[in-house]
């Protein structure tokens, strides 16, 4: 079959591109409002795309149309955020982060989950999450009512015995993240893994 993305209705774009575009790394956002208020929110159209400067970018997308996310927003008002990865353990604490809050609740005060102090920026980590990128925003990009944050990361943040900091090799049986799936409910596991060398 053909799919004619020029036909479609941005709904289903949207339905097309996030079932076959897959496995997708999930940024698990932390910002904060002007009331000091914690947000936390995932986002799988995400990923890293470059290291020189190292850069994430992601897109928040809106609440409705014109209105951004409060993510969005908080990175517009501060300029920093914290991009932290969830492993499988946390996965459904990560998903449960997505709900609609009122106004003045924390994501992570909901979820049982514990904020963490950053190094470099004001916004806090996630304490549980085995990886967190302290990110400050670089541009944020709007094309029609798609929004793109990219950020360039500052400092990391890695649970220890996950990283050799002297061979700079990851551990790839104790770090084991949750990827994202067909919308609306559908994640992967990643502990299944196995090698292909490349060619010399």
């Amino acid at each position: 079959m053909e799919i004619d993305f020029d036909t479609l209705a941005p709904g289903d774009r949207y339905k097309v591109l996030a079932s076959l575009v897959t496995p997708r790394p999930i940024a698990w956002v932390t910002t904060i409002d002007p009331g000091g208020i914690v947000n936390a929110a995932p986002f799988s159209f995400f990923n890293c795309f470059g290291s020189n400067p190292p850069i994430l970018a992601f897109a928040p997308g809106n609440k409705e149309p014109g209105l951004p996310k409060d993510t969005a927003r908080n990175i517009r008002q501060s300029r920093e955020f914290v991009v932290n990865i969830a492993d499988e353990a946390l996965a459904e604490q990560m998903v449960a982060t997505s709900a609609t809050l009122p106004h003045g609740e924390s994501e992570l005060d909901a979820t049982g989950l514990t904020s963490a102090a950053s190094s470099v920026v004001k916004v806090p980590r996630i304490a549980e999450a085995p990886v967190a990128f302290e990110c400050r925003e670089w541009a944020t990009l709007e094309i029609g009512s798609n929004r793109l944050v990219i950020g360039v990361v500052h400092h990391a943040h890695v649970r220890d015995g996950l990283f050799d900091p002297e061979t700079m090799r990851l551990d790839h049986t104790k770090f084991i993240p949750v990827g994202r799936m067909a919308a609306p409910d559908w994640y992967c596991r990643t502990s299944e893994q196995y090698e292909i060398p490349k060619p010399a």
